[in-house]
């Protein structure tokens, strides 16, 4: 009896200190990963909400920039950080094309994360350099192209990322040949489509907004159902008669897999009040950028679906994994 008195006191001061330290959370900078390198529209969305949640939350949210191997990088080191709450990262379409391009994946999407919340979503569009095309002028490039013999060069974040299945979907929707070149995340590719190096580059508006304002790149054409308000004059892929071009980037927030709920629940409600936030939605909601918060169940089915859509495209497709 006195046995089981003492355990269960120990228990009820165990979660008692428990309880203390999560009220106490968080009582040092907090760290968010962001898997590519900067400059791109997810470090931007990163710093933007990291910004205002440091804000709220009392301590700094320091953006941690991992790129490398399409995003595993830095993914991998969130998945194996400690989950305490003061690690968490963002994560976005590539995340679910992963699984079906590479055999050995050093962690798992659904398995090795927490989903906190989804951030927003944004079209893709087709950026050229600013020289022989206009913004919209879609018809224009693929008359080029369809003509020429020389295959489009057309440079991409990597293998799996969304830019290289748009390069593959591509190619068969515009019945042209694409030179898939891969680099290390968008804001590298972009420079080099405004210095003639390369062709062209899926990405977003986020991503290519200051060279597209100076005048060094043009859009093309946008992936989503709808024109682009900034930029009516861009297309859609449906108007460009590429039904199968229709998709969208999205960005979420998740964290080590046995983070405590209590604690996850209070980063999902600064997230969700970050992107509802006017400084937030200023900054981002003019590079073309939906922002939309979310519950964590809603999160978790929405990646599940993700994984399983994206898998069927790589393999009707016939891209080979890794």
């Amino acid at each position: 009896m006195k046995t089981r008195l003492l355990t269960t006191l120990l228990l009820a001061g165990a979660s008692l200190i428990s309880t203390a330290a999560h009220a106490a959370y968080p009582d040092k900078p907090l760290r968010l990963i962001v898997p590519w390198a900067p400059g791109g529209s997810t470090d931007a969305i990163a710093r933007a909400v990291a910004q205002r949640m440091g804000e709220t939350m009392g301590q700094s949210v320091v953006v941690d920039n991992r790129s490398g191997a399409s995003g595993r990088i830095g993914t991998e080191a969130a998945a194996k950080a400690a989950p305490d709450g003061y690690t968490f990262a963002i994560v976005e379409l590539p995340h679910a094309i992963a699984p079906a391009v590479f055999n050995k994946m050093p962690y798992d999407l659904l398995r090795d994360f927490t989903p906190i919340s989804m951030v927003g979503t944004s079209p893709l569009m087709l950026f050229a350099s600013g020289g022989p095309y206009k913004n919209g002028d879609i018809k224009g490039f693929l008359k080029h192209y369809r003509a020429s013999k020389v295959p489009l060069a057309l440079a991409n974040s990597g293998n799996g990322s969304i830019s290289h299945l748009s390069s593959e979907l591509f190619a068969t929707a515009a019945g042209i040949k694409v030179n898939a070149i891969p680099y290390r995340g968008s804001a590298p590719a972009l420079t080099d489509v405004a210095a003639g190096q390369v062709d062209a580059h899926f990405a977003t508006l986020a991503s290519a907004s200051a060279l597209l304002g100076a005048g060094k790149i043009s859009a093309l054409m946008v992936t989503g159902n709808t024109r682009v308000a900034s930029l009516p004059e861009v297309p859609t892929a449906r108007e460009a008669g590429m039904d199968s071009m229709q998709f969208n980037q999205w960005w979420a927030l998740v964290a080590p897999a046995t983070t405590p709920i209590d604690i996850v629940e209070r980063l999902r409600s600064e997230a969700v009040a970050a992107l509802a936030h006017p400084s937030t939605r200023e900054r981002l909601t003019t590079l073309g950028i939906d922002l939309k918060g979310s519950s964590r169940d809603e999160l978790r089915a929405f990646m599940r679906s993700e994984v399983d859509r994206w898998g069927a495209v790589v393999r009707k497709a016939g891209i080979k994994p890794e």
